[in-house]
């Protein structure tokens, strides 16, 4: 199914970053793994597409064509990657998908560059495409949450532990469903609005959206603990050893018993020790537990309108194929 939305989508998208200026649209090429730094053929895979899918697969539950939920397809793919352009330089991640990063490839004044002209580049397809006004509307709220998910990203990492500032899990929620989901229900909703679907479809593969990524999130932050390595890419316990506000930490956190683990993770104690106490206190059950009740709800918000019953279940075997990732 992946495979099959990708390839719909694959020419669209190329003859969008091919309209690009050619140095801005090598780093654009280079992002999505298309190229080597200048400009060589790359064999990457470029991602799973998963973006690309719910938009495609969104036009077809209206019963529509997969091919008129492209233009939503390409635009969100675009703003997906230009948010990544500029979460690594934010993040000072040098390395994405085992190559470096946009900003340490060109440097960071380009790479910021690049996402910006892949930022227009989105407005611009979606404004070309039928029901244009509507469809930029829609991706204009998804980029005010997306950004606003970012910035409480951001400040979660300057906030205490323990303590009446501490963060809380229903704000990681909300972090989560603005930073990940926003785009994850763009998507579905834009491929539906451009399929013919009313808007109490268009607005239910939204909701379906948010929720699946907070549950996609979740997944990631359990990921990042207890992952296997060569599966993830990333070392074993590697968010807890960059100290990061995830969900399963959060959770064990509001344990009556959390007493001993904010001091282990204000110091510089072995990861492994604060992953076994984390989930000692229930933080990875906890984590588990949200991820099924986000998927839950996301397949409740598609039961709660008419959609074309094929692309429905695809749809719900996305969502599950994106939440079980070797768990």
């Amino acid at each position: 199914m992946l495979d099959r939305c990708r390839a719909l989508v694959r020419p669209a998208l190329r003859d969008a970053v091919g309209r690009m200026h050619p140095w801005v649209g090598e780093m654009a090429a280079y992002s999505f793994g298309w190229c080597e730094m200048g400009g060589a053929p790359a064999a990457a895979s470029g991602g799973k597409g998963v973006r690309q899918a719910l938009a495609v697969l969104g036009a077809e539950s209206a019963g529509a064509g997969g091919h008129l939920g492209v233009p939503g397809a390409v635009a969100v793919e675009l703003v997906h990657t230009f948010s990544l352009l500029h979460d690594d330089i934010m993040d000072d991640d040098t390395t994405r998908r085992g190559r470096p990063t946009v900003w340490q490839a060109y440097g960071t004044g380009p790479a910021v560059l690049a996402g910006d002209a892949l930022f227009a580049l989105a407005v611009e397809t979606l404004a070309m495409a039928p029901a244009g006004p509507q469809a930029v509307r829609l991706l204009s709220v998804a980029l005010q949450d997306l950004v606003r998910g970012q910035a409480d990203d951001l400040l979660f990492a300057t906030r205490p532990w323990r303590g009446p500032e501490r963060v809380r899990p229903d704000e990681y929620r909300a972090m989560a469903e603005h930073k990940t989901g926003s785009l994850l229900g763009c998507a579905a909703a834009l491929g539906a609005l451009l399929g013919g679907a009313p808007p109490a479809s268009v607005a239910a593969l939204d909701r379906a959206g948010r929720h699946l990524g907070v549950a996609f999130q979740v997944v990631d932050d359990l990921l990042g603990i207890w992952g296997d390595p060569t599966v993830t890419g990333k070392p074993v316990h590697g968010d807890l050893r960059e100290r990061k506000k995830t969900f399963p930490v959060l959770a064990a956190l509001d344990s009556p018993a959390a007493g001993p683990l904010a001091p282990l993770l204000e110091s510089a104690a072995d990861p492994a020790a604060a992953a076994a106490l984390v989930e000692e206190l229930g933080g990875r059950s906890a984590a588990l537990a949200e991820a099924r009740r986000q998927v839950a709800a996301a397949e409740e918000a598609l039961a709660d309108v008419p959609l074309e019953a094929r692309a429905a279940g695809d749809l719900r075997s996305l969502i599950d194929f994106l939440v079980r990732r070797d768990l």
